[in-house]
């Protein structure tokens, strides 16, 4: 069928939405009819860094309502509200222990730009294939995505609010909830202000911390994380010693750090702070981190890497809509959106920092 997908032709190019063509689900895929997708900054990566192979019709946090099952299909039907999250294999030893954001096949699923048999299902009108991005593709009006990538929603809330929940929303309180599990009485520090730190945030405020220090260089955003539950929160442009910030606040130092930003000298600095044995989550892509080893090693602290939130969508999506439901995780709270057609202008937005949850609605 012909489509309109967001597209990336080559590194450095812009994005573009392009008429495409999308084949017809096969007997493990699901045909949706696209209502809303968020932007992630997964996205720009898959744009200017090459994540997928070029060209790519990006998206990876979809959300819509279910046109056509394949033969396979048992857990969902046309009609069906659903979100559309990461893909992975379902069988490797990781997915069948409960942990599909370990996938063996994650990256090759996720980035590798094919579908599971190798095949490509996106094609430009002259033939040429086009790479899907996390099995999905969701910046389009229609996506077929793996049975694995897809999870059954409440019909009752409105999609809009339900998109993000794919990938960063998920990322950010999954690493809370399935990772740092915080005791009572800890003290977290969450770097980045954006839609996965501070749904990391709502996470941390279930746990009632001591202290929920958020960082941040945007006061706008901070104001926000307070809002949502952070006790402190410390403009990082506003100190020449974040250590000793942090160390006024928790003078033994806080148990945990959670890092979105991929900043290796707030990186450095969050590790510094923690007190003896404490652990520092990166789920932010970063590059080269410039940590000794007696950084970590000399108080017997960890750096830990987390994707996806260590979740499994199809549970956890729906305990994260439970909570919304409930108001204790207000996520609708983070969001703007724009019509499909205003898509450029919704990634200028969110790459200046202007908004929070980019989230494109489509007709």
């Amino acid at each position: 069928m012909n489509i309109k997908s967001v597209v990336v032709e080559k590194k450095g190019a812009p994005i573009e939405v392009k008429d495409v063509v999308l084949d017809s689900p096969k007997d493990n895929e699901v045909l949706i009819k696209t209502v809303a997708t968020g932007i992630c900054h997964t996205d720009i990566a898959g744009r200017d860094m090459g994540m997928s192979p070029y060209p790519v019709a990006l998206g990876h946090e979809g959300s819509g309502i279910v046109e056509q099952v394949g033969d396979n299909i048992t857990t969902i039907k046309p009609g069906d509200h659903v979100v559309v999250s990461f893909s992975y294999c379902g069988h490797c030893s990781h997915c069948l222990s409960g942990h599909p954001a370990q996938c063996e096949h994650l990256n090759e699923l996720c980035f590798g730009g094919k579908n599971y048999d190798g095949t490509h299902r996106l094609h430009f009108k002259d033939g040429r294939d086009l790479s899907t991005f996390f099995g999905q593709s969701s910046l389009s009006n229609y996506i077929v995505a793996d049975e694995h990538n897809v999870v059954k929603v409440d019909p009752n809330i409105e999609l809009k609010y339900l998109a993000p929940l794919g990938c960063g929303f998920l990322t950010g309180s999954g690493t809370i909830i399935n990772g740092v599990k915080p005791e009572f009485g800890s003290s977290i520090i969450i770097a980045g202000a954006g839609g996965v730190g501070l749904a990391a945030v709502m996470a941390a405020n279930l746990y009632n911390p001591e202290h929920l220090i958020v960082l941040d260089s945007n006061d706008s955003k901070l104001k926000i994380a307070k809002e949502l539950g952070a006790t402190d929160v410390i403009n990082t442009s506003n100190t020449n010693d974040l250590v000793s910030t942090i160390r006024e606040i928790v003078p033994k130092g806080p148990e945990y750090a959670v890092d979105t930003t991929g900043y290796a000298p707030l990186i450095k600095d969050q590790l510094a702070s923690l007190t003896t044995a404490g652990k520092l989550y990166i789920i932010g892509i970063a590059g080269p981190l410039n940590l000794s080893g007696m950084d970590i090693m000399g108080d017997s602290k960890q750096v830990i890497g987390l994707i996806e939130g260590d979740a499994i969508p199809q549970l956890f999506i729906n305990k994260l809509v439970s909570y919304y439901k409930k108001g204790k995780f207000p996520l609708d709270k983070l969001m703007s959106f724009y019509q499909f057609s205003d898509v450029k202008q919704a990634f200028a937005d969110f790459e200046s920092g202007k908004i929070i949850k980019p989230v494109i609605l489509f007709d």
